[in-house]
């Protein structure tokens, strides 16, 4: 049995678009379907096309099927690339009736979520730069995570302006959510170094997060990465710590200090990546700073929803640096 398909394309406007040869045009059945040029078997690229013996009586019963396939091919638009109704739909107050202030806590939240795994996605980005010598990559690529930071402090001026009363409106229906629950922000933790397994393993095993966070507690951080840059731009990072266990929190080094002091020194281009790693280290502390306020001045000092102890529990990682030989070095200058 032979058969032959006429694939048709919708375009946009209504038009139609052929997906098939000349050859099999009109449903004929041709005895080669490859158009000859000269020399070739004889034949001629004008040569006239040629019944299959049989090929009409066969069409007559059915033994030849003509089909025709429409594929309609709906353009990419902003919202279908965006997924803007499947991202409205992820709002879902709990309050009833709903309290006014309850989608503001749940939007910036949820926009937190998404910048989180956006400087993820950039921190990998830093760490090949830094493992290919890449000075220019790891400027742009920190330049970036700078500006990331200044967004995500802004932020926090929005949810200030929810008093303690509107949030109490609501936050029984939290149960035991929370914030410190966001894996994903002790996965950009762990990234850059301010390693713990006791936050990682608190995570309970049925959730999503704690093979994310497992995951990245193993693999080298941020800081890793810096020492094999630094070796590549002929600093004397000691092996101890090239080979150190990237599991282990990042500690100040005087020996990588002095090394930071000697490059500051011959290597002025390197200034500008000091710098930036500096900038984004210092945003990071002033988010920590801003975001215990913000709780302070909502909740006052009860503890966390889910049992956690709120102020008091994010007060212990202020002012902890992600690069602290970069601020212990300023000492020497």
């Amino acid at each position: 049995m032979v058969l032959v398909e006429k694939a048709v394309r919708k375009a946009p406007g209504g038009a139609v678009a052929r997906l098939v040869p000349p050859t099999l045009s009109d449903d004929r059945v041709l005895a080669d379907p490859v158009r000859r040029g000269p020399g070739a078997g004889g034949g001629s690229s004008q040569d006239p096309p040629v019944d299959r013996p049989g090929a009409r009586g066969a069409a007559r019963g059915h033994c030849c099927l003509a089909s025709t396939l429409e594929v309609t091919v709906s353009p990419v638009t902003y919202a279908s690339y965006l997924k803007i109704e499947e991202l409205l739909g992820l709002q879902q107050p709990k309050s009833s009736p709903e309290e006014h202030d309850e989608l503001l806590f749940i939007v910036i939240h949820q926009t937190y979520e998404l910048w989180f795994k956006l400087l993820l996605h950039e921190t990998g980005k830093v760490v090949g730069d830094f493992h290919r010598n890449d000075l220019f990559g790891a400027i742009s690529t920190l330049k970036r995570m700078r500006t990331m930071m200044k967004t995500l402090v802004g932020q926090l001026d929005i949810i200030e302006t929810m008093t303690p009363m509107s949030f109490a409106s609501f936050r029984n229906r939290l149960d035991t959510a929370s914030g410190f629950q966001s894996y994903q922000f002790k996965e950009v933790e762990f990234a850059f170094g301010y390693k713990r397994s006791n936050v990682a393993h608190a995570i309970p095993v049925t959730e999503p997060g704690r093979a994310k966070a497992e995951r990245r507690l193993g693999e080298p951080s941020v800081v890793d990465a810096f020492y094999r840059f630094l070796v590549h731009r002929g600093a004397a990072v000691p092996t101890d710590l090239l080979e150190k266990d990237v599991r282990l929190p990042t500690q100040a080094d005087e020996r990588v200090q002095e090394e930071l002091f000697r490059l500051y020194q011959t290597q002025p281009e390197l200034v500008i990546l000091f710098e930036l790693m500096t900038d984004f280290d210092e945003g990071m502390q002033e988010w920590r700073y801003r975001h215990v306020k913000m709780v302070e001045r909502t909740i006052g000092a009860k503890k966390g929803t889910g049992g956690s102890a709120g102020v008091d529990f994010l007060k212990q990682s202020l002012f902890l640096p992600l690069f602290p030989d970069l601020w212990a070095v300023r000492h020497r200058m």
